[in-house]
């Protein structure tokens, strides 16, 4: 699968673009690559979807700063329309609005499919989101892991196949709004005529009446059912960090489009590890014979026991840095490292040999307190500064 393009790059705006300006490059690039333009062109209709998606993302105030913090990670892997069933049709009926018209009247084109502003202005009815929060631990969220969930969603009745009647001949076209979903009103204003469209109260927008309705799902289309949902959580996610997986909500009446499963990150406390960023923090307690004398130190890590050197004399707050043992970046590029900051750990009770042991060093030259050489220099510096 080919890599996909930065969103910014296919509207052709950056990341600084106002919300008007991204819509304003949406219609040029949705034109420009329009089906009706281009009939029989596989590359510009690939190009037309890409838009839709980039302009589905960017468009979003939350899934834009998701995008822009994670890059395509953030958007799970399934951001988009390519990523999980939307149809041409989808298109159409999210963003017709910004060409004026139904589905897609772009400016006198016939629309794609049967889907022109001049014919059916009824919208694609779409089902509704599921949101679910999933807990990860710290393993999980440094390798990424494949997560299975039963949820109870809606889908189409298996009796009536979601037409919501006992057979076909109990659907009737709306009288109404004669099985476009709308209905027309014009009212007479100052500055002349003006035509407005909503849809059909006598069906709901669905274009059709049901004169027998299915017993299982009262008319609806739609039931209630669990399904085991399995997909991929990328590694370097955090926690509030939310992905989406499409497709994968509740079905929607009349055969409709499905919405979307939505995977809130719960991040669990690690037992042993901090996280920081994408930086990892263990906090190790040595003695002060092994202080002095140096050691060899087994840690924790994401990948296992890690054996680090204690050199001869390390002081108290010390941090040693192990490059890469941190948690990957979300967008794959670069790992954190793992810190680990050493603590003496000084002994609140003596028996009468230790006591003895240590009053024989206490005047030692050795164990005096003094700075370090770089801190003497430091002092020195100052100190001709202000001579």
């Amino acid at each position: 699968m080919a890599e996909k393009r930065d969103y910014y790059e296919v509207l052709g705006v950056d990341k600084n673009a106002s919300a008007d300006e991204i819509k304003k490059a949406y219609r040029k690039k949705a034109i420009q690559y329009h089906p009706d333009k281009n009939p029989g062109d596989k590359v510009a209709e690939e190009k037309f979807k890409e838009a839709a998606e980039a302009y589905d993302v960017l468009s979003d105030p939350q899934k834009k700063a998701r995008y822009d913090q994670f890059g395509h990670a953030g958007m799970g892997g399934a951001g988009g329309f390519n990523a999980g069933g939307f149809s041409m049709e989808d298109i159409f009926s999210q963003f017709g609005d910004i060409f004026g018209g139904g589905f897609g009247g772009f400016g006198g084109f016939s629309g794609f499919g049967g889907f022109g502003g001049g014919r059916s202005q009824r919208r694609v009815p779409r089902g509704s989101d599921i949101r679910i929060k999933v807990k990860l631990n710290l393993a999980e969220i440094a390798h990424g892991v494949e997560k299975t969930v039963k949820i109870n969603k809606l889908v189409q009745c298996p009796d009536c196949n979601g037409k919501g009647a006992v057979s076909s001949a109990d659907i009737k076209t709306c009288d109404h709004c004669h099985g476009t979903g709308m209905v027309t009103k014009v009212t007479q204003t100052i500055l002349g005529q003006m035509q407005t469209s909503s849809p059909c109260p006598y069906c709901g927008g669905e274009g059709k009446k049901i004169t027998n309705p299915c017993k299982k799902c009262s008319g609806s289309g739609l039931v209630k059912q669990a399904e085991e949902i399995t997909f991929k959580i990328p590694a370097g996610v955090q926690s509030g960090m939310q992905l989406t997986i499409q497709g994968k909500g509740n079905a929607a009446k009349s055969g409709g489009v499905n919405g979307n499963l939505l995977v809130v990150i719960e991040e669990e406390e690690d037992a042993l590890l901090q996280r920081d960023g994408n930086d990892l923090i263990y906090t190790l307690y040595i003695s002060v014979p092994d202080a002095i004398q140096g050691c060899t130190a087994e840690i924790p890590s994401v990948d296992g026991k890690l054996k680090i050197k204690i050199e001869p004399g390390t002081q108290p707050g010390k941090v040693l840095r192990i490059r890469g043992k941190g948690i990957m970046d979300v967008n794959g590029y670069t790992s954190g490292d793992l810190l680990v900051y050493v603590q003496v750990w000084i002994p609140k009770k003596l028996d009468k040999e230790e006591r003895a042991l240590f009053e024989k060093f206490k005047n030692s030259p050795s164990f005096a307190p003094a700075p370090e050489k770089e801190d003497r220099n430091f002092f020195e510096r100052i100190r001709k500064m202000f001579s």
